[in-house]
């Protein structure tokens, strides 16, 4: 019997990386919210906050309020095995941003983020009942970008590829890219400004 018989048979859908974000979500809200990013963490995830850290959470307390976050659009490379997800976020005190992960379906079939990045908005994005998804192209040959490797990263299937990009003032860029069949089309493109120095 297959994986995916037995799953509808149990009653169960198939996850998606924008179930695995609401999951996600959800535990943040019933768990706590580092709780959460401790248990759908991969075991080499990173912050971009804008320079890369390591997602080590060990003996931070949950804060008394999470965050509470929703999905709008989700794009899946054509193995359906790799993801990025964005969408909008609301802090305690009605501080409103904007999110994007990197999710990887695991050898046991679990999702778990790679990568989480964000920065705040002046307004919150819109919550959405079905987020907007796609799939890239499983058709032509695209090619293995070396740069991924230092500053972002790639699907095994190279269908779906991301980056990021630190100026010398502070500010940050962070990018996905979805294969099209003949080439790549941007489909994230997060642009956060360095920060204004504080006045004396």
């Amino acid at each position: 019997m297959s994986v995916l018989l037995a799953l509808l048979l149990a009653g169960a859908a198939p996850q998606t990386a924008v179930d695995a974000e609401r999951a996600f979500a959800a535990d943040a809200q019933k768990l706590g919210q580092w709780t959460a990013f401790r248990k759908w963490a991969a075991k080499d995830a990173i912050f971009l906050p804008p320079n890369p850290v390591a997602v080590a959470l060990k003996d931070v307390p949950d804060p008394p309020v999470a965050v509470d976050w929703w999905p709008t659009a989700s794009f899946v490379s054509c193995d359906g095995a790799t993801a990025a997800n964005t969408g909008g976020a609301l802090w305690p005190g009605d501080r409103s941003s904007y999110f994007s992960t990197i999710w990887r379906r695991q050898a046991d079939g679990a999702w778990r983020f790679l990568l989480d990045h964000g920065a705040d908005l002046t307004a919150a994005r819109a919550r959405m009942a079905q987020p907007v998804v796609r799939q890239a192209s499983c058709t032509g040959t695209p090619a293995h970008d070396a740069e991924a490797d230092d500053e972002g990263g790639v699907s095994a299937d190279a269908t779906l590829r991301w980056h990021w990009r630190v100026a010398p003032e502070g500010g940050h860029r962070f990018t996905v890219q979805l294969w099209t069949g003949t080439g790549y089309e941007t489909v994230i493109d997060d642009q956060v400004p360095a920060p204004r120095p504080k006045r004396s």
